[in-house]
């Protein structure tokens, strides 16, 4: 399945999470797979203990379940689904930068301007992970900003959900520059203290986000089927 060295930067388990993620989102390891702790941990070179644990990842963002007799087995996402969970971030995330935009202290406005700075330069070297790891210390900083600390919660519950889906979508060079144009929008929304434009671009940011894994994922089936015709 997968045959990868261990980060040295990230635990062994979240490294194997993340392995997973990107290999059942890709479809290389189809839904209604069975994801067996022993092979996994053999391939990976390590106890079963971090892979019990990236498993149990999987499993908490919906892309694996555990099933009776079975284990851990795959689960079947569909478009609707991910669109689904997409809409609700995308609601979400537009109301805490509408709440940001005023609630923000002079020091998080700071950090959410040097963060972007910060993510242009990644974009521009081509850092795919350097990039998503402060994407997701951007977005956080936008939840952390309105104060709120139920909406706090919700924000960053659902985001685990689809950080894997995120994070594939961003694999793409030109949709790493295309989300850095959409963060302009949404820093400038946020030190000009627009509520309206701030919930607006992030809204926006979302379903451009939500169109591009749904686009990806319809290719990669189309492909498939070519490769595999009836």
């Amino acid at each position: 399945m997968l045959d990868m060295p261990v980060s040295i930067k990230k635990s062994r388990s979240d490294f194997i999470a993340e392995q997973l993620e990107e290999a059942v989102i890709n479809g290389r390891v189809p839904a209604g797979s069975r994801l067996d702790e022993a092979s996994i941990a053999q391939q990976f070179g390590v106890s079963r203990t971090p892979v019990r644990e990236a498993l149990h990842i999987l499993c908490g963002r919906g892309l694996a379940e555990r099933e009776p007799y079975k284990g851990v087995v795959v689960t079947q996402i569909s478009a609707e689904r991910i669109g689904e969970m997409f809409e609700a971030m995308a609601e979400l995330e537009a109301t805490c930068g509408r709440l940001s935009s005023h609630r923000m202290t002079m020091s998080e406005r700071a950090e959410l301007e040097s963060l972007h700075s910060q993510m242009n330069v990644l974009a521009e070297a081509g850092d795919n992970d350097g990039y998503d790891d402060l994407n997701t210390r951007f977005h956080n900083l936008l939840f952390q900003g309105c104060h709120n600390s139920d909406l706090i919660a919700a924000a960053q519950t659902l985001r685990l959900k689809l950080a894997p889906f995120r994070k594939f979508q961003l694999k793409d060079k030109g949709r790493i520059k295309q989300s850095c144009r959409e963060h302009q929008q949404i820093v400038d929304a946020i030190l000009d203290q627009d509520a309206k434009t701030a919930e607006s671009a992030l809204r926006r940011h979302l379903v451009s986000a939500a169109q591009e894994v749904l686009l990806k994922r319809q290719r990669r089936e189309d492909d498939a089927v070519a490769k595999n015709p009836l």
